[in-house]
């Protein structure tokens, strides 16, 4: 059975008021339907989303009254995407940080094989914070051990294609990581479920400008507690993970 492919953008967004609308302007080339997480913002930004609702008929947005952390946004995002009856979410940073000009490679990856997870690999220049950069390789390490693979070879990148169906089933029966952890999080619960990852490389900045949210002693904290709580995971799981190797 061919599974339809019906798209959506998914955007969380917590006091991104500045970059948001710019990002608005250009995906509305691609002629797909968006949905904004307004996870908790200030009233200015709150403003912003709204206006962007109003000017935009493509556009629509849910509010969580008190900040939760990216991966609840996500989460909410991703049910509320599949009760809207849409296949797969392309999320986007909304923070400016994403290369739009790849959104149609992932796309096209994510028609090609629809049960699959499509996630970006970030190429990086001179902007990252160092902090991040070497975080990051730790995160990739843990990953690589946790699914006894190189299948997922960056889970952070949040430039990705989710499948709704199987990531929906997943945020109903376990509860998973609510900030920044989520990302690596529920690429690992995939892969353990057998799901295909494809990597795209894709270019990442950091606005000179811009706003981040990921607080770096405290997320790399509750990161690596996700890490962890993974790596048990694995465990009972290693001799189906292995066998993955083989068939």
């Amino acid at each position: 059975m061919t599974t339809l492919f019906k798209p959506c953008i998914l955007i969380p967004v917590y006091n991104h008021e500045k970059p948001l609308p710019g990002i608005i302007e250009r995906l509305e080339a691609h002629e797909l339907p968006c949905l904004l997480v307004d996870d908790g913002s200030d009233a200015s930004c709150a403003q912003v989303i709204r206006g962007l609702v109003e000017q935009y008929d493509w556009v629509q947005s849910i509010r969580l009254e008190v900040n939760q952390g990216k991966g609840a946004a996500v989460k909410v995002g991703i049910l509320a995407a599949q009760a809207q009856a849409y296949s797969h979410a392309l999320q986007v940073d909304a923070d400016g940080q994403h290369d739009l000009n790849d959104l149609d490679k992932f796309l096209s990856a994510a028609r090609l094989a629809p049960e699959a997870v499509v996630i970006g690999r970030a190429l990086f220049d001179a902007s990252i914070p160092k902090l991040r950069y070497y975080a990051r390789y730790l995160t990739h390490i843990w990953v690589h051990i946790n699914t006894l693979s190189f299948a997922i070879p960056d889970s952070m990148c949040g430039y990705r294609v989710y499948p709704l169906a199987s990531c929906a089933k997943l945020i109903q029966s376990l509860a998973m990581e609510n900030r920044m952890g989520f990302d690596t999080e529920i690429l690992v619960r995939l892969y353990w479920q057998g799901a295909a990852v494809i990597s795209i490389p894709t270019q990442v900045r950091y606005p000179l400008d811009g706003l981040s949210h990921f607080r770096a002693w405290e997320d790399n904290l509750l990161i690596s507690r996700t890490h962890a709580r993974l790596f048990f995971g694995m465990l009972l799981r290693w001799p189906k993970l292995l066998l993955r190797h083989f068939q």
